[in-house]
Parts: C-alpha cells; structure tokens; sequence
C-alpha cells in the first residue's frame, strides 16, 4: 500500500505550469531599492543612477516556485498513510462485532475497525446491521444508517460474559433474509466457542455475498480456571490459548477483600504449553485473608477469580471418647476422617479424651466445625458452651456408635429423634440383607454427587419416623431408612451420620464417596452463616454484591444484573448473571467465569465459497495534508512578502525600538563600546603595574573575547555562590533584553588575578571576611583610576533602615576598605543621571531590599541644565556603592526560578532589580552616550549649512 494518495490526481497536472511560473517570475523583478541619506548635503550633488536588477534573485525565484507546488499539491486532496478500503458491496452490510470478555483488552481498536467498515459502507451507500454477540437478545440489530451505526457503536461496551454467537448470528441471517449480496463483516475476539460451525454456517446463508474476516493477530491473554486451599499452600491454576509455541511467564497477585496485595506467585508455561500452575505460600491465616486472585497485566474478566467460603480451608476439631490404638490404627474412630478431611482443613485434637476439657479446649481454637465421633452423653458445662458455639455458627458433625445408640435422646445436639439401641443387617439372626445407598435427595448437599454403589451398611442407628424427616435427610439407603440427616440450629448446622466413622458399620469410610461428602459438609461450614447449604436446600435467591467488569475490575452491580438462583446444577454465566460476588456482606458466594476445565481455543475461519477478505484490527491512520500545505503555501506567501518589503528598503529605513527602552541600542554599537572598554582597560596592556602576575597573550585574546562580570570571592561558601547566582541572572536578562552576549561570570581573588578583563566588579561586603591586604588594595585603587568600576554592595539595608543607631558591620568594613582607596566624591544618583535612562528609565535602584540610594562619583560643572539637560562627566563613574544586595535580588537556581524574596514581596521589585543591572552595564559600555542624544537636532542643524 502506498503511503501517499490524492482524491484529485489530475490536478497534479498543474505542476507541469511550474516552468512558465518560473520564466515569468524572472522577467518581473521586485522593486529596487531606493537609499535616502539626506544629512551629507554634498551627496544630493551627485547624479542619481538607478540601477533596476535584470531578474529576480534565486532564491526568491525558488520560494515562489514551492508556493506555487504547495498550492497545487493541496488542491490535489493528498492522503498521507491512505487505509485500505474494504469491499462493502451488495445491498447492506452486516457487521457482527464481539463484544465478551475477551475483547475487552484492545475494545478501543475493534471500534475504530468498525468505524472504518461504516464509512467504508456509507460511501456506498449500503445501510448497517450492527450486532454484538454479547448483548442481550433482545437489542436491535438494524438497519441503520451511517451515522445511527456510529452512535450505537460508540455506545457499546464489551461484557465479562462469553459470546453467543449461536443466537446472535441467526438475527442476522434472519434480518439478511430480505437483501440479496450483503457484505458479512465478522470481527471475532479470537477464541472458539461450541456451535461455530452451525452459527457460521447460518449467517453465511445464500444471501450473504462476500465475507469481510477480521480476528486478532496473536492471542496472548491468560486466564484462571482454579484455585485449591491446600494444607501448606494456595494453589492457583491458569491457561492459555493453544497453539502459543513460545514460553511465556506471568505473575498473579492474591488480593484481600479491601483490594490490598497481600502474595503473589508466578506461572511459566513451556513451549506450547496451555496449562500452568503455582503455589501461593503463606501462612494458614493469612491464605483465609485471599479475597481476589489476578493475574497481573492482563485487562479481563478471566485474568480474575474471586473468592468465597469454600476457597478458604477450614479448622476443624475432631473429639473421641475412644483412645486411639497404635498398634491398629485402622480401627481408631479419627483415623478415615483425618484421612478425608487433611487435605482441605487444618485438624486440631484435644490432649486428652475427657469431654469436660476437650470440647472447651477445642472451642478456644474457634473452629468452623467438630467432628464428635462416637461421642455419647456430654457433661452440662461443655455441653453448654458446644450449643452456645453451635448457635453462633458454628457446624456440629456427629458419628454413631455404641455409645451414641445406648445414650439417650438430646434434641439440641440431634438432628432427629433416634430409636434406642442400633440395628444390625445381614447377621446370623437377621431376614435382612445389607443395604446400598439410595439416589441422594435433590434438595440436599450432595444432591450434584453420584451414590455409591459399592458401599454397603451392615449397622445403623435409625430415626424415629416423624413428618418431617424427609427434610432434614440428606442421604438414606435404599429401604429408606437415613444415612445422613442434617438441621439447622440458630446459625449453625448440625449433621449426623448415622453409621460409626471407621468401618466396622459400613463400608462407606473407605469409599471416595465418604471424602467428597465430608468436603462439602466443611463448606457448609462458615462462622457467618449458611448461605450456599441454605440455598441449596430451598432454593433461595442472592442479590449481586460486586461484579467482574470486564477489564477485570470489581464494580457494584450494573442495571442488568438480578439476583443469582443456587441450586439446580451449574448455571452459565449471562448477562444477568455476570461472573461476580453474590451474597450480602454477611456471606457472599463466588462465581467466576471460567470452569475448571475450561481451554481457550483459536477461533478458524469458516470454509465458504464467497469471496473472502482478510484484514486485522487497526485504527484510521490516514491523514489528510490539504490543511498542512495550505499552511504551509500561506507561510511562504508571509515570506515572500516579507522578503518584498526587505528588498524595497522599509526595515532599513526602520529604527529600532523598545516601550521599556529611553533609546535605541544597537548590537554593533553595544559590542563595539565592550571591546573598547575592554582593549582600553588599566595600563592598555595584560598586566596591571602594582602587579607582578604575567598573563599570556593566549588567555588575554581569550579574556577580552567574550564580555564578562566579575564578583569577589570572600571565601564563604554561601555569599560566593549567591553572588554568581546573582550575576547569572542578571547575564540571562541581558541577553533577553539587549543585544549583549555576556559570557559566564568570574569569581576572582583580587589579590592575585588580573582585574582588567572585566569592565565591573561586583564585591558583596562580608564583616567576617579578612581585610583585604594593602597590596590587594593597591591593585584596586590602579583598577579604578585606569576606566575600572567596583560596584559595592553592603547588603545591610534592611538591618539599617529599622533605625539601628550606627553603622553596621558591613558598612564599617566598606569605610575600613575606602578609607586606604583614592574615592571621589560621592553622591546618590541624581534623576537626570545616565543610570537613570542608560537602557531603561528608571526612578530608584532597587535590589533584594528597596529603600537605599545608588552612590556614584558626584557630578562636576552640571549646573547648566538648559544647555546639557543630563549629567556631566564623560567617564564612568569608579565606584558605586548600594546597600540594597543586587545579587540577591537577581540570583536564579538551575531552573531560572528565584533563590530568594524579596523585602518587601513585591513582585515589580525583582523586575525593576534586573532592569537596574541592565542600566549599570549599559552605563558602564557606553559611557554618556546618551547625553550626546539630545545635541542631535543641533548637529544635524549644522550640517546643514
């Protein structure tokens, strides 16, 4: 596929008109020139020959070529990255999207493939049948139109349900029943589900005229089809699609109720394998925490189990009368039962077989169920504290035996009224065989579980008959008579086997039967209630507390859930029934999306003799470029125009300006004052005269190169790099504002470096500093008399102006410096002073502190004012001397924002802080130029004459 195209190719026939442009631009030159310089009289003497160009420049010539090649290019409707157009013919076009949970993770993309698909078909002209095969069955399918097809679209969402492809493909065939050659879109998610080939074989009826096939380039997703409580470990179960030759490791977390990861673990599937499990190892207490298990980066329903109860292992106490016989275990009452119950609980046994320290014993473990075998009369202490436990919650499980037979009837701790003594079949002195087990009751526990037929019971305890005995058994022999009974007392479930737990009665310990009824006994137990086994038993209804959304996330339940019906077998996962928490937040029960022995299978193209087109998912990347060239012809146009205006002379003739400037200063006249000052420094040479220091001619050329400001170094640590800080703001702000490009400040040690590369040196006044030796001073003193400016700064104007009687420490320390230096006179800077209107006009100089005056050299014979209206003096004053911390006030950190406040929080107080450094270093390149400014009109007056 190409990655341009035009909805309008012939048009690009105009670019063949690019060379007549051409010649006719050539012979139309711009306007020449024309130069004005009326103050040298002599020159409008000299005969004036205008010169008109024989053609236009190259480069004009050519900037005016590629508008003209813009323009025609944008008229030509260009595409860039055009998508492939898919065949929507026939009289309608059928989209049927997947929408299960399975497409939830790239849902985005399948939106934008169908939106291309509708477009595709309201350019023909063809109306939509949009249908989704996770909706309810009830949704309208069509036909709509364009634009009714985008909005039903973009409503869409997909469901943490699998598709029904079945239902969802025959309302199309059927609405497909009145066209004849419609376009069949198919846009899968990917996986196989049971009756594809009859819900493919009835949507590509004889009506269907081309088939439009779109599934996704590779599954990797992953889902959880298990978990199982183990004794030492939880163990979680996952899958993946078949057909994945590459090995691929993902990581679950295990969550708790609140959404907190308490484990993780990983699976690593090998080459083609579809299957993988991994273990969880954490505390028994902390595994019964596991609310969620998720696999990690995976954004759907299946990537998610939630738990409920019966993933959680119980503890469970087993009590005897019976001391246990090591020389025969088989034969011990505990024996089968530990056998059955260790795998899915944690067992806990008394020390000893007296029931009046047993059963309080076991009861101070909490556990969600005892099991009492062969346990007759109980002592009234613990028998109180076994009902008051029951009661709560608790589930009571109780063998028969001797001792159970001979004792009497307690109706609280029975389910149902025994007969005294047992009953014995098949003996010597018995008409009676031994019996099988009959079909388990529907309404029981085990109603789902196949009867064991090679169990047989030799002896029973029997039931007294009353009405309602049927209710409360749960499993009987085949003359009738109970095997199991159960009844509910208060919160708790009390359940009696009415054969001995080892087998001596029965053969029923030593069948499987026995372990899988044990099991769903412990998951009857619950210390909230009986919610499943109380559903079973009635057929009760659990409204949904928290869903699976179909990206995974657990969610409140949406306006399409109901209330989920136990009992009955197995119930697919629905609209209405969508995978989730159902229950209240006193017991809820789990139910997840996939079964145990779910697998994810690749979905396969269906074999049909209409034409076939295959595409993948992918957004409409195309771009129209008509806009972009436009612009761009636009911009070139401003261009060529500007170019016009250059070569007719406007921007010479132009001055320029700045609203925050008093005049103009030009780049040239700036760098040519710097170098000037810079070559015309101390001495005019590389060395000053008090100085012994040699500097070479290399870093001297290198010195005077580049602009730059210095500042003292006092030795502490904290005024030093304020201070460059300072400095490199002020160099920032010029370089904004004016035409000066300093370079990067230098801290120097006037003592030993050389102070004549720099036109001002910035000296903050440290009290704790050493005073400077009088050799330093000389030094400085030849600085200053030579064209050198030291700008003073005291820093102390805050601590002075709150009416502190003397002066500061500062201020002592710069009267001790002065007091060894030739300093004029001194004075604050007057208003008609250069400073005041050298780059900015300015009333006062404000730095970090606002409030003290700039001291400069006093002005001498300026008492003229209507002759010369600014200050006198044509060179720079030496000294300045401020208390207001300049560098405190212009110190910016690495990102350009201010190190320090300013005082008070004025925020024009900064900004009139830099455009007083601007005016000092103006004033300090250029001298009083400005004052020259005024006598213009005078000059020109005179050369004139």
């Amino acid at each position: 596929m190409s990655l341009l195209s035009f909805g309008q190719p012939l048009v690009l026939l105009g670019l063949f008109a690019l060379p007549v442009i051409w010649w006719l631009l050539r012979l139309t030159p711009p306007k020449p020139q024309t130069e004005v310089f009326p103050p040298l009289r002599i020159l409008l003497r000299v005969m004036r020959k205008e010169e008109t160009p024989h053609q236009s420049p190259w480069w004009l010539t050519l900037l005016r070529l590629l508008m003209a090649a813009l323009v025609i290019f944008a008229l030509a409707d260009p595409i860039f990255n055009p998508r492939e157009r898919l065949e929507t013919g026939g009289e309608a076009v059928a989209l049927v999207v997947d929408n299960g949970w399975a497409s939830s993770s790239d849902w985005d993309l399948r939106v934008a493939t169908a939106e291309r698909l509708i477009t595709d078909a309201a350019d023909a002209g063809a109306p939509v049948i949009l249908a989704f095969t996770a909706d309810k069955p009830n949704v309208e399918i069509g036909p709509f139109d364009a634009e009714q097809a985008r909005d039903r679209l973009r409503a869409a969402s997909p469901h943490p349900v699998p598709v029904d492809r079945a239902g969802v493909y025959g309302r199309v065939a059927g609405m497909l029943e009145t066209v004849s050659g419609a376009t069949v879109a198919v846009l899968s998610d990917g996986l196989a589900t049971p009756g594809d080939e009859a819900a493919f074989s009835a949507l590509l009826g004889e009506n269907a005229g081309s088939l439009v096939w779109i599934e996704p380039d590779q599954l990797r997703m992953a889902g959880l089809t298990g978990v199982d409580n183990q004794p030492d470990f939880f163990e979680v179960t996952a899958i993946r699609p078949f057909g994945d030759p590459t090995p691929r490791q993902v990581t679950a977390g295990a969550f708790d109720d609140r959404g907190r990861r308490i484990a993780d673990t990983s699976f690593s599937f090998g080459p083609a394998e579809t299957s993988a499990t991994a273990e969880i190892r954490v505390p028994f207490e902390l595994r019964n925490d596991f609310a969620s298990i998720r696999i990690d980066g995976e954004n759907q329903a299946a990537a998610v189990r939630v738990l409920d109860e019966s993933s959680k292992r119980r503890r469970v106490g087993l009590i005897s009368q019976s001391e246990a016989d090591q020389a025969q275990p088989l034969l011990s009452p505990l024996y089968y039962i530990r056998r059955a119950l260790q795998p899915f609980a944690d067992l806990v046994e008394p020390e000893t077989s007296d029931l009046a320290e047993a059963i309080p014993a076991i009861l101070e473990q909490k556990p969600a169920m005892i099991v009492m075998a062969d346990v007759g009369t109980l002592p009234d202490t613990a028998r109180e504290e076994l009902i008051e436990w029951l009661n709560e919650g608790g589930t009571l499980v109780r063998f028969a035996g001797s001792r159970l037979a001979a004792a009497e009837n307690d109706e609280e701790l029975l389910p149902v009224r025994l007969r005294l003594g047992e009953r014995s079949l098949g003996g010597s002195l018995s008409w009676t065989e031994p019996q099988p087990v009959a079909e388990f009751p529907p309404s029981g526990p085990f109603s789902d579980l196949s009867p064991p037929r090679e169990v047989s019971v030799m002896r029973q305890v029997l039931a007294e008959p009353t009405v309602d005995l049927f209710e409360h058994t749960w499993a009987s022999l085949a003359d009738g008579t109970p095997l199991v009974t159960g009844a509910q007392r208060g919160e708790g479930m009390l359940v009696l086997f009415h054969v001995t737990p080892e087998a001596t009665w029965s053969t029923l310990p030593i069948s499987g039967s026995f372990v899988e009824m044990l099991r769903r006994v412990v998951q009857l137990s619950r210390n909230q209630g009986t919610i499943e086994g109380s559903d079973r038993a009635g057929g009760q209804t659990l409204p949904p507390y928290r869903m699976i959304a179909a990206d995974g996330s657990l969610v409140p339940p949406g306006p399409d859930a109901k209330p989920l019906v136990i009992g009955g077998g197995e119930r697919p996962v629905t609209i209405e029934n969508p995978p989730g928490l159902y229950g209240t937040e006193e017991g809820v029960i789990a139910r997840n999306l996939l079964a145990a022995d779910a697998v994810f299978t690749p979905i396969v193209r269906p074999d049909t003799n209409l034409p076939v087109t295959e595409a993948a998912y992918a957004a409409d990347r195309s771009r129209d470029l008509k806009g972009i060239l436009v612009a761009l012809a636009l911009l070139l146009m401003a261009l060529d125009t500007l170019a016009v205006f250059w070569m007719g002379g406007l921007f010479s003739r132009g001055r320029r300006s700045s609203g925050r400037a008093a005049g103009p200063a030009t780049a040239g006249l700036l760098a040519f004052a710097a170098l000037g000052l810079v070559l015309s420094s101390p001495g005019q040479g590389y060395a000053q005269e008090a100085d012994d220091t040699q500097v070479s001619e290399a870093e001297a050329v290198d010195a005077i190169s580049t602009t730059r400001i210095a500042y003292v170094l006092t030795g502490d640590s904290s005024t030093d790099a304020i201070s460059r800080a300072g400095l490199t703001g002020l160099t920032r702000f010029l370089i904004e504002k004016t035409a000066l490009e300093p370079g990067e400040p230098a801290g120097i040690d006037i003592a030993s470096d050389e102070l004549s590369f720099y036109p001002l040196i910035y000296w903050p006044i440290d009290p704790d500093a050493a005073m400077p030796s009088e050799a330093s001073i000389a030094r400085l003193d030849a600085y200053m008399k030579q064209g050198g400016s030291v700008l003073f700064d005291t820093r102390d104007q805050f601590s002075t102006g709150l009416g502190v009687s003397g002066a500061s420490a500062s201020t002592q320390r710069l009267r001790d410096i002065l007091s060894s230096l030739n300093v004029p006179p001194l004075e604050p800077v007057p208003e008609d002073h250069v400073l005041t209107k050298s780059f900015f006009i300015l009333q006062n100089f404000p730095g970090r502190y606002n409030g003290s005056p700039l001291w400069v050299e006093a002005s001498v014979g300026a008492s003229n004012l209507e002759e010369r209206p600014v200050r006198t003096g044509d060179g720079v004053s030496p000294i300045m001397i401020t208390a207001n911390d300049f560098a405190g006030a212009w110190a910016i950190d690495a990102n350009g924002d201010p190190l320090l406040p300013t005082v008070p929080a004025d925020p024009m107080q900064r900004t009139y802080a830099y455009r007083a450094g601007v005016n000092i270093m103006m004033y300090m390149l250029t001298g009083n130029y400005k004052s020259d400014q005024v006598h213009v009109p005078v000059l020109l007056e005179r050369l004139g004459q």
